[in-house]
């Protein structure tokens, strides 16, 4: 049951390719966003959609799996969990920022533009 506490799953696509760095230690970051999607009639009955990105981070083989496997445009599902963080900007503003760290994902679909080299 402790697992439910902090769990997210969501279905979207990537924005962008993902980006990776290697930090101190040999660990390996990986971050990247994803665009999910809804649709939803109005009060007058009109369609309306509710587009939301979503900043996503992988860490160790997960991250080295995504640099791989997944690029721009492509639908994935992840499973994770939510990271808040605080921090002070350049201005002396104290900002804060939400994201998604995962722990899996699925591709579900290939790559949209056909140009891309398969990796």
């Amino acid at each position: 049951m402790n697992t439910l506490r902090n769990k997210v799953n969501l279905i979207g696509r990537l924005g962008a390719k993902p980006e990776t760095q290697e930090l101190k230690g040999g660990y390996v970051l990986t971050r990247f966003s994803i665009a999910t999607r809804e649709s939803y009639k109005d009060k007058n009955g009109k369609w309306q959609d509710n587009t939301q990105w979503h900043q996503i981070t992988a860490w160790g083989k997960v991250a080295e799996r995504i640099v791989r496997v997944l690029d721009k445009g492509q639908e994935v599902a992840l499973e994770g969990k939510l990271i808040n963080r605080s921090y002070e900007s350049k201005a002396g503003e104290k900002r804060y920022s939400t994201e998604i760290e995962i722990h899996e994902f699925l591709l579900l679909s290939g790559k949209i533009e056909s140009n891309q080299s398969d990796r």
